[in-house]
């Protein structure tokens, strides 16, 4: 195929999603060991409106993004041009979120490697990438489908295996706590009851739990119409609590989490819709609330290269088929954003680029 000589991509100075703006850069072109791909879809994430928004600012460790970047991490493409031998022109392929981080415990090293921060992302028509930091896309699923997994897939594959070895995915006869229905809440409810897990769902909207339980969900609460879910939570798990728990909600939902958790089980901190400090009159005791139910708090910055792959073999296996909320074109780059960052979704936001 003809490849162009220039390319479209939207750059950001973190300055906020109304900024965002599109500008034309020559055609990249890959060095050893490096290959070239068309992106045709791109999903995006929380983080990458944050970013865009310069709130992106809790890990010290990532280093300082350039003054004007191309935002975003979680495309599917195709292999254009290749200087490697682990790949091939017509291969489709997914990015890994920390380019360097193939295996074991994340690193600040491996931080470093980010895409859409520090690293520049992928809300690009084409973009380099070392052979290191892809994987093959599943056959089975769509673009749009398959971009979806390197963010929000990973992530909550990690919340479920994480603390398992490689090869040694769990989850059956487990009981499993998802809060919200965003797209590492939705991975998670599919991944956890593909599993053999019963897992329970919290969301403010009766529509979302409604498809929730069409996914799969044994037990839906609705955390507005009940204000204390969790001892709903202790209900539906005869007093026990759940063994693995999806922290989404952060500062105004980690104390309930606590209190709900089965003990010895697993508090998975993911994300912080809620806030990221606690209210200055209800201070989290987390040491006295870890003590409390023998706990487990585990932070999950995403995962490795490999457990990647051994996700992407599950997903395989069980034809799972990630949730797409809405797609967007290429030129909607900012009413994705402003959509995903309304927090409206269910499941996950894709920008479809070529």
């Amino acid at each position: 195929m003809s490849l162009p000589e220039t390319i479209q991509q939207w750059e950001t100075s973190q300055d906020g999603i109304e900024n965002l703006k599109q500008t034309t850069a020559p055609l990249p072109w890959p060095g050893k060991n490096e290959v070239l791909v068309m992106i045709s879809a791109l999903a995006i994430n929380y983080r990458d409106t944050e970013v865009i928004m310069g709130l992106y600012k809790h890990h010290k460790t990532t280093g300082e993004p350039t003054a004007s970047m191309v935002p975003c991490s979680d495309m599917c493409g195709t292999v254009t041009a290749s200087n490697s031998p682990n790949w091939k022109v017509g291969d489709r392929v997914l990015s890994i979120f920390n380019q360097n981080h193939v295996k074991g415990q994340i690193v600040p090293e491996n931080m470093k490697s980010g895409l859409g921060s520090p690293l520049p992302g992928c809300l690009t028509q084409y973009r380099v990438f070392p052979d290191y930091g892809l994987v093959k896309a599943p056959d089975y699923l769509s673009d749009e489908q398959a971009c979806t997994l390197a963010i929000a897939g990973v992530t909550a594959w990690m919340a479920v295996n994480g603390m398992r070895p490689l090869g040694q995915a769990g989850g059956k006869g487990e009981k499993v706590l998802v809060q919200g229905t965003g797209g590492v809440a939705i991975s998670g409810l599919q991944i956890a009851a593909a599993s053999g897990a019963e897992v329970i769902v919290t969301s403010s909207s009766d529509a979302k739990l409604e498809q929730a339980n069409k996914l799969g969900a044994a037990h839906t609460i609705n955390y507005r119409t009940n204000k204390d879910w969790e001892e709903e939570v202790l209900k539906v798990t005869n007093g026990e609590g759940a063994d693995i728990i999806f922290e989404n909600g952060g500062a105004q939902t980690l104390r309930k989490s606590f209190e709900c958790v089965k003990f010895g089980g697993l508090i998975n901190c993911i994300g912080y819709l809620s806030g990221k400090v606690d209210a200055a009159d209800d201070r989290t005791n987390t040491n006295l609330l870890a003590l409390k139910r023998n706990v487990t708090l585990k932070g999950i910055l995403n995962g490795p290269k490999d457990r990647f792959e051994e996700m992407l073999k599950f997903y395989d296996e069980k034809k799972i088929e990630p949730v797409v909320d809405r797609v967007f074109a290429f030129d909607e780059a900012k009413e994705a954003l402003n959509y995903l960052f309304a927090g409206g979704h269910f499941g996950k936001v894709v920008i479809k680029i070529s």
